[in-house]
């Protein structure tokens, strides 16, 4: 069976259902999942069907295609519903994203649908919030829950983390999201879809957004507890990302990109930029995969009147009329807006040739806002950088070949694939680029935060110089290329920049090797003095004394009178952990910012 053929599960039905087995059966539930994943499953309508054996069937019902009740899974074994069926399905189960009307609405009036004001996502104080306003006793009670919870998986790593880990997740998820804190309750609800895929061996996982996705939980649920006013309003989030008005904007296409997510989604998403050099988006994305997104681009946008599909967008323009933008950039397409086909300007034109006058350093500076792994989910901004390059050649890593170019201010960069799937361009013009070193050309990347200049190439003018190419839907020919017979500058055997060689992956292989194994692993490490000292040496005190602080707290066991080993402190390691886990982010952003200084 794959989980995948299952329909979401809510949070709260899934703890619930766990929270309700024996604690007989809550040691067989992990063998429970894993069992239930061999068996077969048949869809009928908006039930689906589990042969669990010969004789007994286990009924997940969803209408709407969600399960919202825990009386919608059933099961027909002599122990239901006190089975431990019903709780393994409801795990196995993806989970679902709560609706925005779950928390307890406040009592003023709702807003208009164009507010920036979510009534869903926070109370009414929190939508102007004061300087001396700090979380209620409910919601301090609820990042307690949520903080417990994640350093509980930090404490037994992935291999101890199962079921019922994952329930006292999914729970203080539930509890945090009527509290009126959404981020926290999404991070806890990532953590739980992470961790479900590193249980399952599934190829997407990686070890760095696992520590992203509980550091995000540990940092939330302690920034709830200890900030004020606007800093607070940010720690509890916005259950929807509300589009504002905008009025009147004058918009010119850039190019359009193709949108393929692990979760089966496909579709594009068309960038365009305002006379004020202002990014915006308009996408089309569903369930259908990369066949969806192939097919997608060449249908008209979902915008106003306008009659140009989103290739045609990215090389024309749009007039837009009742504009309404979320803080992300994406252009809303309501009732009021109204938009209509306008004349386009080339990358070479104003307004969009000043999008190529920004330094370098500047952008990326601009982009790792945006990009950084624990940045403002409302913060807004771009992850492109627009740059003028002259080709090198293709240049092989452990990861695969990628196309190294100089930048005008003489900055190496790595240009690499945005996706490799076949159905895609990407791949293919990416190598027929690196067969022509010397070819000067005008992209579009989106930086890769990396302590070298690092980018996914998504656009590109024509080496003709006559338009522009959307490198992963539009594919060039070897013709479109110049003499190959350029002149070659030699390329560097390994990426440059000022954190080329940093030994700082010591203090964060430390830190995925906790998440990976749990506290046990690194409480056996013993000395570490020899890693601290290579550290030290090489300009980073902060980082030696963080590891040997977490390595000290892992160890670190008390005794009674008796001599018996008393509960370790979760507490104490979770918070040298995330302190870590903070601190390797923050010196590889600045790492990343300094590599993209001109030489």
């Amino acid at each position: 069976m794959n989980d995948d053929r299952l329909p979401p599960v809510a949070p709260e039905v899934t703890a619930t259902l766990v929270e309700n087995l024996s604690p007989r059966l809550r040691k067989r539930l992990d063998a429970a999942v894993t069992k239930l994943g061999a068996r077969p499953t048949h869809r009928d309508g908006d039930t689906v069907t589990i042969q669990v054996d010969d004789e007994t069937e286990l009924r997940l019902h969803a209408p709407g295609g969600v399960v919202a009740t825990a009386d919608a899974i059933t099961c027909g074994c002599l122990l239901a519903p006190a089975c431990v069926h019903r709780a393994a399905a409801a795990c196995a189960a993806p989970t679902a994203d709560p609706p925005p009307d779950l928390a307890d609405r406040p009592t003023g009036a709702a807003p208009e649908p164009a507010s920036v004001t979510d009534p869903a996502s926070v109370p009414d104080s929190a939508s102007s919030p004061s300087s001396q306003e700090v979380a209620s006793p409910a919601q301090r009670a609820a990042a307690d829950a949520l903080w417990s919870a994640g350093a509980a998986v930090l404490e037994a790593g992935i291999d101890g983390a199962g079921a019922v880990t994952q329930s006292a997740l999914l729970r203080a998820a539930h509890t945090a999201r009527i509290r009126h804190l959404p981020r926290a309750a999404g991070a806890a609800l990532s953590v739980v879809t992470v961790l479900r895929a590193a249980r399952a061996g599934d190829p997407s996982y990686r070890t760095a957004d696992f520590v992203t996705a509980l550091a995000e939980l540990l940092g939330t649920a302690h920034r709830v507890g200890t900030a004020s006013g606007a800093e607070l309003d940010a720690a509890r989030g916005r259950a929807r990302r509300p589009y504002s008005p905008d009025g009147s904007l004058r918009l010119y296409g850039l190019f359009t990109e193709p949108v393929v997510t692990d979760s089966g989604h496909g579709g594009v998403r068309t960038w365009v930029a305002g006379t004020d050099g202002r990014l915006f988006t308009v996408g089309d994305v569903a369930p259908g995969g990369v066949g969806r997104a192939v097919g997608v681009a060449d249908r008209a946008v979902r915008l106003g009147d306008t009659a140009l599909t989103h290739r045609e967008l990215g090389r024309a323009g749009l007039a837009v009329s009742g504009a309404t933008v979320s803080p992300d950039g994406r252009l809303g397409a309501g009732k009021g807006v109204k938009a209509v086909t306008a004349r386009g300007a080339a990358w070479t034109e104003l307004p969009l040739a000043a999008l190529w006058e920004t330094p370098p350093s500047e952008q990326a500076a601009r982009a790792l806002r945006s990009t950084s792994r624990y940045a403002d989910p409302d913060g807004g901004g771009s992850d492109l950088l627009f740059l003028d390059v002259e080709l090198i050649g293709a240049v092989r890593e452990s990861a695969g070949t990628c196309l190294l170019a100089l930048s005008g201010t003489g900055i190496a960069v790595r240009l690499t694939v945005a996706d490799d799937d076949p159905a895609l361009a990407h791949r293919d013009n990416l190598m027929l680029l690196a067969a022509a070193p010397g070819t000067r050309l005008r992209i579009i990347g989106r930086l890769v935060p990396a302590p070298h200049p690092r980018l996914t190439l998504l656009a590109c003018a024509h080496p003709t110089g006559e338009g522009t190419i959307d490198l992963g839907l539009d594919r060039l020919r070897r013709a479109d290329l110049p003499d190959p017979a350029a002149p070659v500058h030699p390329a560097p055997p390994q990426p440059g920049g000022p954190g080329a060689h940093s030994p700082l992956y010591l203090l964060e292989r430390r830190v995925e090797q906790t998440v990976s194994a749990g506290r046990a692993a690194l409480g056996m490490l013993g000395d570490v003095t020899a890693e601290t000292r290579r550290i030290r040496r090489a300009g980073l005190p902060t980082a030696a004394g963080l590891l040997t602080a977490l390595c000290t707290s892992a160890s670190q066991r008390e005794r009674d009178l008796f001599g018996r080993l008393l509960p370790a402190d979760t507490d104490s390691f979770a918070t040298h952990w995330l302190t870590a886990a903070l601190y390797t982010a923050a010196v590889a952003d600045s790492l990343c910012a300094a590599a993209w200084e001109p030489v």
